[in-house]
């Protein structure tokens, strides 16, 4: 397992530096409320990549896992109180 984690972070830099070294023109970013002057399009592209994968790893954990997480916190309350669990329904999955 750990071999392959390693195998799996040599070819993320692998492909990283050769989106880096293959998009070398230089581009400036309008942002609207700011600009970004001059710089390499291959880091643009890296850092858009990673901002998308936060943002969006920041959307699953906020509308999935956090009210997974209540559910479970609540649940274990009240099994621990000796109550009935309420059952599930399809509505709440």
């Amino acid at each position: 397992m750990r071999l392959i984690r390693v195998l799996i972070a040599v070819l993320c830099l692998a492909a990283g530096a050769l989106l880096g070294a293959l998009n070398r023109q230089s581009v400036s970013i309008d942002l609207g409320f700011g600009f970004v002057p001059a710089t390499s399009l291959g880091i643009v592209l890296i850092v858009a990549l990673l901002a998308g994968a936060l943002i969006g790893g920041l959307a699953i954990s906020a509308s999935v896992v956090l009210p997974l997480r209540r559910r479970l916190a609540r649940a274990e309350r009240t099994a621990s109180t000796g109550a009935q669990l309420p059952a599930v329904t399809a509505a709440e999955n």
